[in-house]
């Protein structure tokens, strides 16, 4: 990255430098030249930006490597801990968010009274934090497989 940079620097810097008088140029040279400099600049042109990625989510302890699980972000897989939960309950939990509070679980369309008791079973083990994109995209599928 810093190479591309100077080169770009250099570039530039040699485009407003007046030609000398005393060493002659071959077309051929010159071709060489401007095709370099052409080339550098691409090169600081087609280099990415970094990323703003959040490395630091402050969730993360409720996304299923705890005790308690955020009803909007934490994936379907996390459910497994909880017997009778996956796949069918956990699949309408994920599928069906986002939640404004965890009592927003019992009005799940199509949730027998079975599947409530359930929830009802582990509700002092849910919360519902607000949904990250980051996370929610990989709520039904993060895409591990066994």
């Amino acid at each position: 990255m810093k190479l591309a940079i100077f080169a770009a620097l250099l570039s530039v810097a040699s485009a407003f430098v007046t030609p000398s008088a005393e060493r002659a140029t071959t077309s051929l040279a010159a071709e060489r030249r401007d095709f370099l400099a052409a080339a550098a600049s691409a090169a600081v042109f087609a280099t990415p930006l970094a990323a703003n990625a959040i490395r630091d989510y402050e969730n993360i302890q409720y996304l299923g490597g705890g005790e308690i699980v955020d009803v909007n972000n934490a994936n379907v897989r996390v459910y497994l801990k909880m017997p009778g939960l996956y796949p069918n309950v956990a699949g309408k939990i994920a599928s069906n968010g986002p939640y404004k509070a965890v009592g927003d679980l019992y009005s799940i369309p199509g949730l027998s009274s079975a599947e409530k008791d359930l929830i009802k079973k582990y509700e002092s083990r849910f919360v519902a934090k607000e949904p990250a994109a980051d996370y929610v995209i990989d709520r039904i599928n993060n895409g591990l497989y066994r």
